[in-house]
């Protein structure tokens, strides 16, 4: 997934969505999102899509009610 954190920040800035993006241990991409609804809906919808030169053949969407109230939305690990 070459470039998949750099491209769902740079989402992330476009929809003004704040949280982060990691690499996981066993080879997926985690994403934490939070934004307004419309947004958000937007921002998963190229996220599904991917960069050019990603191949997304799953993504699970998972909401929580807590808010953590990020600030920015960074890459991390």
């Amino acid at each position: 997934m070459v470039g998949f954190r750099w491209f769902t920040q740079r989402l992330a800035k476009q929809f003004n969505i704040k949280g982060n993006v990691k690499n996981t241990i066993i080879d997926t991409v985690e994403i934490i999102a939070e934004g307004e609804e419309e947004k958000l809906n937007l921002f998963v919808g190229q996220i599904k899509k991917g960069p050019t030169a990603a191949n997304v053949t799953n993504l699970v969407k998972d909401e929580i009610t807590t808010k953590k109230e990020y600030s920015t939305f960074d890459i991390i690990g």
